[in-house]
């Protein structure tokens, strides 16, 4: 055992001495890929706390605030159009218990005239324009805005339609493949491999791990984003769970885990950009640009791009 010892504790030290260094330096080991864009300002649903979620008005106004990036979700009809929705049920958005694919997308509803922001509980959004939009509108419309789309279901025609506009409008580098399945982001970038796309949950869980490890500064990386809610944020406008014991226990290892510089500083020189969501408040800003991360996702573009006008030199310094 003392043998054992003897030489196994020099070798665990040097690995992790070893470890540490190049996780302080990665770039000794990976050639970093420059950014196509900086997604400092995202608008979470397009903007849904100052316009109704997903309508061209939001998205006209989150350009009017110089979002860097949209945040959008998409479902298909029955007619087989794209349509940015975040929900596949249309109850909560319209009021009509129906399906988005039971639906073609002439007989689509309007938004309710008001709709609650889902990360300020109590807070509402309004509007004038109450339309359901189709992806390939907001493409013709926003020719050049960087997107990143989330596809929530296992649907190869919907994953291919998405693909298709997306080489339509010459958008490849501008628009990113999201979801949180790890089947379904494999059917994405077989879709279109030009697309850059972010970390699902099955590889964040995977990438926390090699780090603690001390593996990470050694594993490939293909993902050129990590779309992670910000930890303090759970059981105070995040609720994941219905029991509120076990928020209050994500909200601490999630912390612990995740709310790590030497992680954040890592990841952002191997080429991934960080972005926290959906905060929307000052002091989730401050922590989330604190942390190191390149941007944030928001509901409220307005009051981000005031934040970054006001702090942007210490933003961008963090």
């Amino acid at each position: 055992m003392s043998s054992l010892l003897y030489y196994a504790l020099p070798a665990l030290g040097s690995y992790a001495m070893l470890s540490i260094f190049f996780l302080r330096r990665p770039r000794l080991l990976h050639t970093p890929r420059a950014p196509v864009f900086l997604a400092r300002l995202g608008a979470h649903r397009a903007g849904s706390g100052e316009r109704l979620e997903n309508t061209m008005e939001a998205m006209e106004n989150s350009m009017a605030q110089r979002s860097d990036f949209l945040e959008l979700d998409c479902q298909l009809t029955q007619d087989g159009v794209v349509v940015v929705s975040h929900d596949k049920n249309l109850s909560r958005q319209s009021g009509v218990n129906r399906d988005m694919d039971s639906l073609d997308f002439k007989d689509l509803p309007l938004y309710k005239e008001e709709l609650e922001v889902y990360f300020s509980p109590g807070q509402f959004a309004q509007g004038s324009d109450r339309r359901m939009v189709c992806l390939e509108d907001v493409f013709r419309r926003f020719p050049r805005m960087p997107m990143s789309v989330e596809i929530k279901e296992d649907n190869e025609e919907l994953i291919n339609k998405v693909a298709d506009l997306v080489r339509h409008f010459d958008r490849n580098e501008i628009t990113i493949w999201a979801s949180v399945n790890g089947s379904v982001m494999n059917k994405c970038r077989a879709a279109n491999p030009e697309m850059p796309f972010s970390f699902t949950i099955g590889r964040a869980f995977w990438m926390v791990l090699f780090y603690y490890l001390g593996l990470l500064p050694f594993a490939s990386i293909p993902e050129r984003f990590f779309l992670c809610f910000l930890p303090t944020i759970i059981n105070r406008t995040y609720f994941p769970f219905s029991c509120s014991g076990l928020n209050q226990l994500a909200a601490v290892v999630t912390k612990w885990l995740l709310m790590r510089k030497s992680l954040i500083h890592h990841l952002q020189q191997r080429g991934v950009q960080v972005v926290f969501w959906c905060l929307n408040e000052e002091s989730d800003f401050e922590v989330a640009y604190g942390l190191g991360a390149v941007g944030v996702m928001t509901d409220y573009p307005t009051a981000l791009r005031c934040y970054l006008d006001n702090h942007g030199g210490a933003a961008l310094a963090s």
